[in-house]
């Protein structure tokens, strides 16, 4: 015999135990056969090299029925949790691969959560793959992007426009229309709606970005559909703290309509007539994502769309 061959029946292999815990089970070898879906020569066969591996018998011939020597029962207890426990890891490793479990890291801009379309996403998410663990962390758009590039982060929330590295791509799931928002005291405060250019003279707060990035980049393609340019030199860390700002009369902000839910005392929300800007929300991933998991929770959103 070759070392190879020696090498191959040197060892236990799974389908040995299957055999063999079919056998007891069943107590009879044409039975046990049948339920393996091998011929009963067969089945003989692999017991009986079994028992060569094991150097001992395994069954007590003197018998017309199957029945187990003390070596075969304590190798059947073993059997039993080594094949169950096999089982489990090929099912998980099945269930990784497609992407039925796993974790994925997720950031969001804050605005996102206003939105409503993160915490339904998550849920139906969830719902339908409850054993995928979402770890979540909001953070500035920029830095986003920059962690996806990098693999630190696998999936991100972002508010277009913004400067998405080639290794990326983004996929707009939500156009919302642009309020105005404004301190309860001002003049046009009793108004439901207003026409932007009724705000042409007003100081106007944006997050902290360029000009051509988010909701800077919406602030001024609005007031340029309404026929003037904004008059912007206060900007604000987020949302919460421009509404903060806009409460005590240091300026006024164009924000989605989900921000219409951040009712703080002295701000007033407006509806805009005259102009078709919208504010969009995007999810952005890798273009080559390798991980079950993430395509799998790229997959949930592109069904968003």
């Amino acid at each position: 015999m070759t070392k190879t061959g020696r090498q191959r029946t040197s060892s236990f292999e799974l389908r040995h135990l299957r055999y063999f815990i079919a056998l007891v089970e069943e107590r009879n070898f044409e039975r046990a056969a049948s339920k393996l879906g091998i011929a009963q020569p067969g089945l003989s066969q692999q017991i009986i090299a079994l028992e060569a591996l094991v150097g001992l018998p395994l069954i007590d011939r003197s018998k017309r029925s199957v029945n187990l020597t003390p070596t075969g029962q304590a190798l059947f207890e073993d059997a039993v949790k080594i094949v169950a426990q096999a089982d489990t890891t090929l099912a998980q490793l099945k269930r990784v691969g497609r992407g039925e479990t796993g974790r994925i890291t997720v950031s969001y801009v804050a605005s996102a959560a206003y939105s409503g379309v993160l915490t339904r996403s998550l849920t139906t998410f969830r719902r339908n793959l409850p054993e995928i663990e979402l770890q979540l962390v909001e953070m500035e758009m920029r830095q986003q992007l920059d962690k996806i590039r990098k693999g630190e982060l696998d999936f991100g929330y972002i508010r277009p426009p913004a400067p998405v590295p080639s290794e990326l791509t983004s996929t707009v799931v939500l156009r919302e229309p642009l309020l105005a928002a404004i301190p309860v005291s001002h003049r046009l405060a009793s108004r439901n709606s207003i026409d932007l250019s009724d705000l042409s003279t007003e100081v106007f707060i944006t997050p902290k970005q360029p000009p051509d990035i988010g909701f800077h980049a919406n602030t001024i393609e609005a007031c340029n559909e309404a026929g003037f340019s904004p008059n912007i030199n206060t900007t604000g860390r987020d949302f919460t703290t421009i509404a903060s700002m806009i409460a005590v009369g240091l300026g006024i902000a164009l924000v989605p309509k989900g921000m219409d839910c951040l009712r703080l005392p002295g701000v007033r929300y407006l509806a805009l007539t005259n102009i078709d800007t919208r504010s969009e929300l995007a999810i952005v991933y890798r273009k080559s994502e390798s991980n079950p998991a993430v395509r799998a929770f790229i997959l949930h959103h592109r069904g968003m769309v």
